[in-house]
């Protein structure tokens, strides 16, 4: 063991421990969630420190030889090494010091190692005095969870990509296949089941849309910033360099943003991030609640699309098999909204100049685009993908169905279509017979109208124009 110190006196630390004192007292403190800080924080928040070591040295107030040690450790830990000296709750207070303290002892120890030194060796190379110089967690940890979500959106995005190309595939696939459309889970007019496909595909190619822009509301960063945003203790040079080594180290777009003090004080980006992840959470629920009713049956329900067999649906009824996919996209989406009102709450509680609420807003922020990015990828492949038409019984419903009734109505009249269609339903007879029975329309005229092909396209069924 060593012993090391901090303001409030002194903790013993294992010596094969990268971590010190302040993230040996986070982990006293901030035993809360039992995850650690995503792989996706942890990378960004080391390239952070890198660009700050790099721009630093460059304007010559950072040593070269514990610049030089400092730069090569992070390049050890961004190739995937110390990965479980990351140890600090996701769920932390004090704005990220815990996450910010980690990553600077981390580095910190194993550049004195590289150097020839011993852990805990602060003479060497200082957590804070030189890993963490011209820097606050209040610039560096708001920066390095932007960049995180940035890389965590950029998949998820791909995939509303594919899941809408997989759409309008099935739209193709299902372009001729007849079907009852429904309204208010009530029989209406005859649609083609690729329309409804079709119709998805709209959604998810909007909510494709807005994932491409929401980058763009992430790329604004307040590195230099440091405590408050007005960029007390670090030098001019590098409020204006820092930023620039930051962009060619991520290969992202980052720009220093105008007012630093705003994105110190303010979360309203992630408010927004979250809000246009849970309108395509929304999207995605909605087409699974679809698929569910669509496949209910398969006797006994609607029945007109089989969704692929993933796995026995009973551990009683034998044959069963459950729409297992649908109702995990479900639960994703639930998951999402209540994860993006956490967010919302959050970031509407910061006070002043800094909202110490990131980390929950973080982690919330990044479960959201793992479930959303996983989730997909099955909905895609174990679901969309596999999906096929009963012709059969969807011809059936349409034949047993008066929903051809409204092509009557031009023709006919709103009153004398109504009484058909009761007619139709007390009697149990076709809407064809009743009409040819009561003479009120030919059989040749009844034809014409009754097109329900016709009946799926803009026009009047029966007229040219």
């Amino acid at each position: 063991m060593r012993i090391e110190h901090d303001l409030l006196g002194d903790r013993k630390v294992d010596d094969e421990c990268y971590y010190g004192i302040h993230t040996v007292r986070a982990l006293e403190n901030f035993n809360l969630s039992s995850r650690t800080i995503h792989s996706e924080l942890i990378e960004a928040l080391v390239t952070v420190k890198k660009a700050c070591a790099i721009t630093n040295m460059e304007i010559g107030i950072l040593d070269e030889r514990i610049g030089n040690a400092i730069i090569q450790a992070c390049d050890e830990i961004l190739s995937g090494a110390l990965r479980n000296q990351f140890v600090v709750d996701a769920m932390q207070g004090g704005a990220g010091t815990s996450a910010n303290m980690n990553a600077n002892e981390v580095i910190a120890n194993r550049a004195i190692e590289l150097l020839g030194g011993k852990r805990g060796d602060y003479e060497l190379v200082h957590p804070l005095d030189h890993v963490n110089m011209s820097q606050s967690t209040n610039d560096v940890f708001p920066t390095a969870v932007r960049i995180a979500a940035i890389r965590l959106l950029k998949p998820v995005s791909e995939l509303f990509a594919s899941l809408q190309t997989t759409l309008q595939e099935k739209e193709e696939e299902f372009s001729t296949v007849l079907k009852v459309g429904r309204t208010q889970l009530q029989d209406a007019v005859p649609v083609m089941l690729g329309q409804e496909f079709g119709a998805w595909a709209q959604a998810i190619a909007r909510d494709r849309w807005r994932l491409y822009k929401a980058e763009e509301r992430l790329r604004q960063v307040n590195l230099g910033g440091t405590a408050a945003g007005t960029g007390l203790n670090a030098h001019k040079k590098y409020i204006f360099m820092v930023v620039e080594k930051l962009r060619e180290l991520t290969g992202i777009g980052l720009a220093r943003a105008e007012y630093m003090m705003d994105p110190t004080q303010n979360a309203d980006v992630f408010v927004e991030v979250s809000g246009l992840l849970k309108t395509s959470a929304v999207n995605l629920s909605k087409i699974a609640n679809d698929l569910r009713l669509l496949a209910s049956g398969p006797r006994a329900g609607i029945g007109e699309i089989i969704l692929p067999a993933v796995q026995a649906g009973s551990s009683i009824m034998p044959g069963k098999i459950n729409p297992v996919i649908p109702e995990a996209i479900n639960q994703i989406a639930f998951k999402v909204i209540g994860n993006d009102t956490v967010i919302s709450l959050a970031a509407q509680s910061g006070q002043l100049e800094l909202n110490p609420f990131l980390p929950v807003i973080a982690d919330n922020l990044f479960e959201i685009l793992d479930l959303l990015r996983n989730g997909l990828n099955t909905f895609i492949n174990n679901c969309i993908k596999g999906i096929r038409a009963d012709e059969k019984r969807c011809r059936e419903l349409v034949e047993n169905s008066f929903t051809l009734v409204t092509a009557l109505t031009s023709y006919i009249g709103y009153d004398k279509a109504s009484y058909i269609s009761k007619k139709c339903l007390a009697t149990g007879k076709t809407l064809r017979e009743l009409v040819i029975e009561e003479v009120i329309l030919d059989k040749e005229s009844l034809n014409l109208i009754l097109n329900p092909i016709d009946m799926t396209k803009p026009g009047i069924p029966g007229k040219k124009s």
